[in-house]
């Protein structure tokens, strides 16, 4: 293992960087002292067991990095807990809980719960392996928690909130959030009841807002940089028991559609103009900061890439 910490602190970023380990200056680097097997056949005798273990000395330790160096300035005022998945490819057959999963590539899944401030760059707070077919949100409550309680004991003491695309919007993400004393800011899914939500916002409700930096719309594929903001009271995941339905303020951002051959079959007049993004909060900021602050939650897919990179 210490061979392996070595050679990144050296500059290694493939396992084909440590041949010079192998080739004969262990002794130098470390007294004397020589790996047991090659560091290839090492990692890949690691079983989910021994990722958890992993992860368990991650969370101990960045608390205490937080401790002994000012890592994220600000937290105790305000701070962000974004959380996403990704899949990373693997190759071979042997590859334990490797499959296919809805990027239709074969690989592994890996839960990513990163923390930021508005003064400094995200820091991975929780990490999560899982087999490649899992779905996004399986055990999405208990990892949110996780991420939380490890921002909590990473200085977060202020307002934090938690942020998630439609992949986690669920009443068990939300109420876990709201059990640790977390704000959430979570995509929604444009069911039949956030639309008929949407369609009862008065007209003179909408505020337009233009971005500094345009912003790439996926569903237009184009850029964008004007769009309209409004929010209206709603009660989400009403098909749950009483106690697990959440009151909270859908913030709902309006884009002009420059395609009216693209909208999707059986949606009416009201989608014939405009493309609807919601985003479930309970954020204490005004309109135009809970919006801005919600669409920051991309710094995940960034941490994502470096990770991958």
């Amino acid at each position: 293992m210490m061979s392996l910490v070595g050679g990144m602190a050296a500059g290694a970023d493939s396992i084909a960087d440590m041949d010079r380990l192998r080739h004969g200056a262990m002794g130098r680097l470390f007294s004397g002292v020589r790996a047991p097997s090659t560091p290839g056949s090492f990692l890949r005798s690691f079983t989910h067991g021994h990722v958890k273990q992993l992860h368990a000395v991650a969370r101990r330790f960045l608390p205490e990095l937080a401790r002994h160096t000012p890592l994220l300035p600000g937290a105790d005022q305000v701070a962000y807990a974004d959380i996403d998945d990704t899949i990373r490819r693997t190759y071979g057959y042997a590859k334990q809980g490797a499959g296919y999963g809805y990027s239709k590539v074969k690989g592994l899944n890996a839960l990513l719960g990163i923390v930021s401030t508005p003064l400094s760059a995200p820091v991975i707070a929780a990490t999560r392996l899982r087999k490649g077919p899992s779905n996004s949100a399986r055990g999405a409550a208990a990892f949110a928690a996780e991420t939380i309680r490890t921002a909590r004991a990473c200085g977060a003491s202020g307002l934090l909130v938690v942020r998630a695309d439609s992949a986690f919007y669920g009443a068990d993400v939300v109420n876990s959030c709201r059990a640790l004393g977390a704000r959430f800011s979570v995509t929604m899914r444009m069911n039949a009841s956030v639309k008929a939500a949407i369609a009862h916002i008065d007209e003179t409700a909408w505020t337009p807002i233009k971005y500094p930096k345009a912003v790439w719309d996926e569903e237009g594929q184009c850029w964008i940089s004007d769009a309209e903001i409004a929010e209206v009271p709603y009660t989400a995941f009403t098909s749950k028991p009483k106690k697990q339905q959440v009151t909270a303020r859908p913030i709902v951002r309006r884009v002009k559609r420059l395609n009216p051959d693209a909208v999707p079959a059986g949606q009416g007049s009201l989608f014939d103009t405009w493309r609807y993004h919601a985003a479930f909060t309970d954020s204490p900021l005004a309109l135009r900061d809970a919006e801005r602050d919600h669409r920051r939650h991309a710094v995940v897919e960034q941490v994502i890439a470096d990770v991958k990179n």
